[in-house]
């Protein structure tokens, strides 16, 4: 059964991490151990450290539950914070 579209917001700065993070722990919640949980980063267009913190935190989480975190179409500022913090 394919998992149904995570959503990835537009921004994921320190204002809205909180929110996003635990929307990402709820649908994590639903994928069965072993599985693979995806998550498209491609509409994320503002970025802040928080979206780092949150995509770290998003990988314990996934590696805790038994879960394989998938993440693809990270645009440039992700990259690059994610190059900067050494992740």
């Amino acid at each position: 059964m394919p998992m149904p579209a995570i959503a990835v917001p537009t921004s994921l700065t320190l204002a809205d991490a909180r929110a996003t993070i635990a929307g990402w722990r709820q649908a994590l919640a639903k994928v069965a151990r072993g599985g693979t949980f995806e998550l498209d980063l491609s509409p994320l267009a503002r970025v802040d450290s928080a979206a780092i913190a949150a995509l770290l935190a998003l990988a314990r989480d996934a590696r805790a539950a038994g879960v394989a975190l998938s993440l693809t179409g990270a645009p440039t500022p992700v990259r690059s914070l994610a190059r900067l913090y050494g992740v």
